[in-house]
Order: C-alpha cells, then sequence, then structure tokens
C-alpha cells in the first residue's frame, strides 16, 4: 500500500472521537477536527468491524468445535477472531482495574 500510515491514523482518529464523547480527558479531538474530518466525508464508524455479537457466536462455534477459547491469532477460517478474542482479555482486565 502507498501509505501504510494512513489505517492506524483512522483507526486513532475514530477512538480519540468516542473519547470525547464519553468525555474522557485524554482525548484530542477537539471540535475543529471533528468538523474538519467531517467536511472530507470522514466515516466514524468502520466499515471493516463485525457486530460484537456475530464475534460472539463465532466464539461459541470455535468452543463448539474445540472445547476452549484460546483461539490462535491467525485462526484461517475466521482470521479475525483470534484478534477479537484477545481484545476481548485486554477489555476484561481493564475493568477488572477499574479502567474501562
Amino acid at each position: 500500500p502507498q501509505n501504510q500510515s494512513l489505517g492506524p491514523w483512522v483507526t486513532y482518529q475514530r477512538q480519540s472521537y468516542k473519547k470525547s464523547l464519553r468525555g474522557d480527558a485524554s482525548s484530542n479531538m477537539t471540535k475543529d477536527r471533528i468538523q474538519l474530518l467531517n467536511k472530507v466525508g470522514f466515516d466514524w464508524k468502520s466499515q471493516n468491524s463485525q457486530p460484537w455479537d456475530i464475534r460472539y457466536k463465532e466464539l461459541v462455534s470455535f468452543v463448539e468445535v474445540f472445547g476452549h477459547t484460546k483461539v490462535p491469532q491467525h485462526f484461517p477460517p475466521k482470521p479475525s477472531l483470534g484478534y477479537w478474542v484477545d481484545r476481548q482479555r485486554q477489555s476484561y482486565k481493564k475493568f477488572l482495574k477499574g479502567n474501562s
């Protein structure tokens, strides 16, 4: 790809925007930036993300076949399932620490 840093930057903008909506002071998203991004038609929702319940159903199917939730990071039948499971674990750890 020509600009490999664009994807992570877009993801960061979406995350900062969500933080700003929650009133999180760590967000560096300003009203001016939101206006500029809206002006160019920025899509605030990821086109590649699947709803949580769909990933959950994929995990249930995985457990039915393999008997555990240790989904490999690179699981060819569902390439992003391992990543999703890892993110759920990270979110749970933050939740336990009170950083949800």
